[in-house]
């Protein structure tokens, strides 16, 4: 097996920032960790060595594309007609070498191409012989996304690749299935395979949507008019084709006494992990990232440590970032960052708060914020509603993040940002309330 030079692989970094001062007695330690993968040019590369990678044999990369084909699809006509075309254009996108498929979505799963339980190898034919496919897709019958996702993983497990990937595009709620039966499939295929998700319209449900993304570690959007599903189904496909490393985990060892409070991504997007820990030996534990082309993300870890007097210093957490093989070992990825906690009576110094820190704990608020004040207005809480999207319109104009400031807009007058200070609009578009409350957990970058 060859072996690719250093600088044609990914290489990752862990940055930590924080304020490492506690006072006499403090126990909660803070830090933000940014973690950022370049100089990638192999996809689906296997880890080998903490800097040496060596490719897959065969192709790197599968990808599999689930299209809503449910009656409420020809509601207008242009909704099947923007799938085929979206699915299409993903097609055009996916490498040559990768295997995919297409699978059709109703109450049930069928494979639209290539079929036979199996994947395509994508080349000029058969990029074209899965355009051809496409054009017979009609829509009728019902909703059972978890049945997609099943033929979906299913189908990505049969290929001996790094980087198994899903895109969901649906237009209705999932009327033909348990809540409970969708959780069980996301139970079983998390880890498996990540799956980008995409609302058609506005006739779906969010928080099934946002679910799905969520739990499969990919990203949910809102596309409100058919006639842009074709650029975003491309966006996805060419983010799919540039991920390098697949099932990364960042790994947080912490020594006795210690307690992880929780660690949760902020950027691109809120995301809590706390839950998802696998243990990793004694006082280390796992937490899922996905897959990894060129990229940054910043992860938010807040730890519990044992009181201490004045002049005592600790390492609080020491962070690494691993991947499974398929072994049953992990191969470290040779970058690690250490969260510390020195206890000071410099007042000053103790209760400074890291700008780090400070902006993101902002950021999982103002995402937090959106969705009660959502909540309260569906159920008619004016008041209730007022006050969360008052402090949203707040938090957003104090970290700078524009496009969520504009979406609120939407939904509310704005009166005074600085306070606060908004009145619920009295008619809002449906479109306009669900892409705020699709895209409430995106953040922006501190400036370091």
């Amino acid at each position: 097996m060859a072996n690719f030079s250093k600088s044609n692989v990914p290489q990752f970094a862990v940055d930590v920032y924080q304020n490492e001062y506690l006072s006499e007695g403090g126990r909660e330690v803070n830090a933000i960790v940014t973690v950022t993968s370049t100089g990638g040019g192999t996809i689906g590369a296997a880890v080998t060595s903490p800097h040496l990678y060596s490719p897959v044999q065969g192709p790197s990369a599968a990808v599999a594309i689930m299209v809503d084909c449910s009656g409420s699809m020809d509601y207008p006509p242009t909704k099947m007609r923007g799938a085929r075309e979206a699915t299409a254009a993903a097609v055009d996108a996916v490498r040559d070498g990768v295997h995919f498929a297409v699978i059709g979505g109703t109450h049930v799963a069928k494979e639209v191409y290539p079929g036979g339980g199996r994947l395509a190898v994508a080349d000029a034919t058969t990029r074209e012989q899965a355009k051809q496919a496409l054009r017979k897709l009609s829509a009728g019958g019902g909703t059972a996304i978890g049945t997609w996702l099943r033929l979906a993983e299913r189908l990505l497990s049969s290929a001996d690749v790094a980087i198994r990937h899903g895109i969901v595009l649906t237009d209705g709620r999932n009327e033909h299935e348990e809540p409970e039966a969708l959780k069980a499939t996301l139970d079983h295929c998390a880890g498996r395979f990540t799956c980008d998700a995409r609302g058609v319209g506005t006739d779906w449900e969010v928080k099934e949507v946002t679910g799905i993304a969520s739990a499969l570690l990919g990203s949910a959007d809102i596309v409100a008019d058919p006639a842009g599903l074709s650029a975003d189904f491309t966006a996805m496909m060419e983010t799919a084709m540039g991920k390098e490393v697949a099932d990364v985990a960042l790994r947080l060892w912490t020594p006795v006494g210690t307690t992880v409070k929780f660690v949760k991504q902020v950027a691109p997007t809120v995301e809590e992990l706390t839950s998802r820990r696998t243990e990793a030996g004694p006082r280390a534990g796992d937490y899922p990232t996905g897959s990894w082309g060129d990229e940054s993300r910043d992860y938010h870890v807040c730890v519990e440590v044992p009181s201490a007097g004045v002049g005592q210093e600790m390492l609080a957490a020491r962070v690494s970032l691993v991947v499974p093989q398929a072994d049953g070992s992990v191969q470290n990825l040779g970058a690690q960052g250490l969260v510390k906690a020195v206890w000071t009576d410099d007042m000053a110094a103790s209760t400074s708060i890291n700008p780090q820190v400070a902006h993101y704990t902002g950021q999982a608020e103002l995402a937090q914020v959106i969705q009660q004040g959502l909540d309260l207005r569906k159920v008619g809480d004016i008041d209730g509603a007022t006050a969360k999207l008052g402090r949203a319109v707040q938090l957003a104009s104090v970290s700078g993040n524009a496009d969520t400031a504009k979406l609120l807009a939407k939904v509310v007058d704005v009166v005074d940002a600085t306070t606060g200070t908004v009145r619920l609009k009295a008619k809002v578009a449906e479109a306009d309330e669900m892409t705020l409350e699709t895209r409430s957990t995106k953040t922006v970058r501190v400036k370091k």
